[in-house]
């Protein structure tokens, strides 16, 4: 009995694993349409900053989780960070970040 809940424990981190992964390529994605989007951005004259913008995503994120039944407010947390990290990419495109 034992042996089958490790064997099942492991098969279940390993799939955990493969999400983990994912979620990072989607991530890093999501980080290049930001540089273009700072590419448009200047080339609008745009601030990088759109609170509006800003909310509205976390406002879906939020609405979307509720949907799915899981926690809206860690996943608006969670986006929120994204939202910040998008930023930054936005500046390190123009010349303004931190990033590597």
């Amino acid at each position: 009995m034992y042996e089958t809940v490790r064997m099942t424990l492991a098969t279940m981190r390993d799939e955990m694993g493969a999400i983990d992964r994912e979620i990072i390529r989607l991530i890093s994605r999501r980080q290049q349409i930001a540089g273009k989007i700072a590419r448009l951005k200047r080339e609008a004259g745009i601030p990088i900053h759109d609170a509006v913008q800003a909310e509205e995503v976390l406002r879906r994120a939020f609405d979307q989780a509720a949907e799915e039944k899981i926690d809206p407010v860690s996943v608006r947390n969670i986006f929120s960070i994204l939202v910040t990290m998008s930023e930054e990419r936005q500046r390190e495109c123009l010349g303004n970040g931190n990033l590597p």
